[in-house]
């Protein structure tokens, strides 16, 4: 069984599609950053830089599953053919990952994506030249800010935005919305003008299923650096702290697709 988190009626589940190293050395990713701001960020996560010196980074989605049915934040890096193969390590394994947690792709009836980058939409449409969504039976779920900036990545509109359209299974989302299964969606622009986050609430306690509003350590320790793949710095800056100042009345939970560890309490 894949690592989870219960959250009274919710179980969140980390779904591992695969790892690797980032296309770029992480002092360009964060040309801010000091050496001993490294430092306290690799004692926070030792897993985040390999043998080599080299960023590692995890890629993962995150099921939430209850008696309401199964939600999928984000769908990973995709099969050998998918838009991350330029860059990421393909095929993942996000089809055994839902396998071992037991869930089917047809079970799954909620498809949140988080934004348009390629390594969080892999797996939701497959079949190449005979496109059809992997989750035969979900609503995939979209910011129309994220969709009005697709330009950025353009081969995403013939690879995933086209198919799903022509199944009638994408719906726009406009900030804020609540989700069938009782989680929420909410707007966290910056890293991309329409990315979204995804939150679990049960009692007292909180889980936020983050996308890359932080993707790595170091933005836990100093959220107000700047990454350098963010499209709106100062957005993105506003959006994360916004996140990790939440005040759960319990515990406030992290969902990360790209930290070693899928979870972490705040």
């Amino acid at each position: 069984m894949p690592p989870s988190l219960q959250v009274g009626p919710y179980t969140v589940i980390a779904l591992a599609d695969g790892a690797g190293p980032f296309f770029s050395p992480r002092s360009e990713a964060f040309p801010d950053a000091t050496a001993e701001q490294w430092a306290a960020a690799d004692r926070l996560d030792p897993g985040a830089l390999d043998a080599d010196g080299r960023w590692r980074l995890q890629f993962r989605a995150f099921a939430i599953r209850s008696d309401r049915g199964v939600t999928l934040v984000d769908a990973g890096i995709g099969p050998a053919d998918s838009p991350a193969a330029s860059w990421a390590p393909v095929p993942g394994a996000l089809p055994a990952s839902l396998a071992a947690a037991g869930i089917e792709p047809s079970d799954v009836d909620t498809v949140v994506l988080t934004h348009l980058h390629t390594d969080h939409v892999g797996w939701a449409v497959v079949g190449g030249k005979q496109a059809q969504p992997f989750f035969p039976n979900a609503e995939y779920l979209l910011q129309q800010a994220e969709l009005d900036a697709i330009e950025v990545n353009p081969q995403l509109r013939s690879a995933v935005i086209n198919p799903l359209r022509k199944t009638d299974q994408l719906r726009l989302l406009d900030g804020d919305s609540p989700l069938r299964g009782g989680e929420r969606a909410f707007a966290t622009p910056g890293h991309t003008p329409g990315h979204q986050s995804v939150l679990v609430e049960s009692g007292r306690d909180l889980v936020a299923v983050t996308g890359d509003l932080l993707v790595h350590a170091i933005q836990l320790l100093h959220p107000e650096l700047a990454y350098a793949h963010e499209m709106d710095v100062e957005q993105a800056r506003s959006s994360r702290e916004q996140v990790l100042r939440s005040r759960a009345a319990g515990t406030l939970y992290l969902a990360t697709p790209h930290l070693t560890e899928p979870f972490i309490a705040r």
